[in-house]
């Protein structure tokens, strides 16, 4: 049943209706966990208390880490299974499937116990006060002390599915987590705890909501394990040491990227901390707020990397371009209206969250600077993921230290002193234009290497 699926949606189907089938399920989801980490945030701001959003907003870059694990367990075996059907090598693409997920259970394991020995020292690093501490730790317990496993696990499985063309199972997964969390926020906050209590809700809704999630992967995985390559099989054995190679490859580097994207989020987080808990509140919200049209982006990207690897291995390279330049200019129109929204928009988008005054001032003026790289950041995730389906995660990786090591790190350090606060904003969008440039530079020469312009 899986093979049927994958040869139809990366083999025959038009390249508009593939990139349809593998994209939108990807897009729907992304908005959906946008939605309900936006919705933690929109119930902790009716408290108009910007303490606890700054203290859910300082964990962007612990549950970001999360995420880079699931990159590492998920993304390499993903993009290799894909490649591996694509050359008809199904036995290999079983072997590499389970110890995939068998790695992420590792990884899942391993970093919950470092956040529970070493919570407070991590906190403290990520810039929380005497104010923040507190529902900091509440929310950094129940989300990846207590959830840490059912949240990198339903990621991995999630990322192997759309492996082999399920796609929509996988969004089906993604949604429904998102879905009960934004029902059980509210329920938790403001009904079944007291007062003050507001952020351990928000923290149990979100560990219920990815074990549900969790549980629904397994049940796909243990009903579909006769007729799908994707399935954690201990006895089957090891890949080979060349697919072992090939899933590090491209997972090491895709996890060290959000690891640097993470470590960016850190950097914003403790020099906007200098300028008081409101602008870290602000840019808390604005965080999140911007990535609507970014997941989209991604979406868009990821979505299309399973055809992209699949047609590369199968030496069919006119549909595998055919399908990056369909991607490529849905991209670009996203980033360019999601530009024109947020301009109009940018007061009434942050007062959905909180209206405190000085909080919401400070909102609009970051929104309407970081809006601006919207295009320039899908053009660099785009790029990069588009190297992850060839299975080359040098050029991934390199870009990655390019992209944040190199240039947006070292940019907001620069323009917080020649600027000071809105400096930190305006840091993306200035290190983004020299990062696309490099970034188109690299991916024209390698095609052309390839003898594919």
């Amino acid at each position: 049943m899986a093979r049927a699926d994958t040869k139809e949606i990366f083999e025959t189907l038009p390249v508009p209706r593939a990139v349809r089938e593998m994209a939108l399920p990807m897009i729907f989801s992304q908005i959906i966990v946008l939605i309900y980490n936006m919705a933690d945030t929109f119930y902790l701001g009716r408290t108009n208390d910007p303490f606890m959003v700054a203290g859910v907003s300082l964990i962007l870059p612990v549950f970001n880490i999360s995420v880079a694990f699931a990159a590492l367990a998920g993304t390499g075996g993903s993009t290799l299974i894909s490649r591996l059907l694509g050359r008809q090598r199904e036995d290999e693409a079983r072997k590499v499937a389970s110890f995939s997920i068998g790695f992420g259970l590792v990884l899942a394991a391993g970093f919950s116990l470092v956040m529970l020995f070493l919570m407070r020292p991590i906190l403290t690093a990520l810039g929380a006060s005497g104010n923040t501490y507190t529902y900091a730790a509440q929310y950094v317990f129940t989300v990846i002390v207590l959830g840490g496993i059912p949240t990198i696990m339903s990621n991995v499985m999630a990322n192997l599915l759309r492996s082999v063309g399920r796609s929509r199972t996988a969004s089906i997964g993604v949604t429904m987590g998102g879905l009960i969390n934004i029902a059980l926020d509210p329920l938790f906050m403001f009904v079944l705890l007291p007062r003050g209590k507001e952020v351990l809700g928000v923290g149990i809704a979100t560990l219920l909501s990815n074990c549900i999630a969790f549980v629904f992967f397994v049940s796909v995985l243990v009903k579909n394990r006769r007729d799908m390559v994707i399935g954690f099989r201990p006895g089957i054995g090891l890949p080979e040491r060349e697919s072992l190679k090939s899933e590090f490859a491209v997972g090491v580097p895709a996890a060290v990227s959000m690891l640097l994207f993470d470590l960016d989020y850190m950097v914003i987080d403790r020099l906007m901390s200098g300028y008081g808990d409101m602008a870290l509140a602000a840019v808390g919200i604005v965080l999140k707020v911007e990535r609507l049209p970014l997941n989209v982006g991604i979406g868009i990207s990821h979505g299309i990397v399973p055809i992209v690897a699949y047609n590369y291995a199968s030496g069919n390279h006119e549909r595998m371009k055919a399908t990056m330049r369909y991607a490529l200019r849905l991209g670009l129109i996203v980033g360019a209206a999601s530009i024109v929204l947020y301009e109009l928009f940018a007061g009434q988008i942050i007062r959905f969250f909180i209206a405190e005054p000085q909080t919401l001032t400070l909102g609009t003026h970051f929104i309407r600077a970081r809006i601006l790289a919207t295009p320039l950041m899908f053009c660099s995730f785009f790029i990069v993921h588009q190297f992850q389906g060839f299975g080359k995660g040098g050029y991934a990786f390199l870009l990655a230290v390019i992209r944040w090591a190199v240039l947006n790190i070292p940019m907001l350090f620069i323009l917080n002193r020649l600027i000071g606060m809105y400096g930190i904003v305006w840091a993306q969008v200035t290190a983004d234009v020299i990062n696309v440039i490099i970034s188109v530079i690299l991916f024209r020469q390698y095609m052309k290497k390839q003898g594919l312009v």
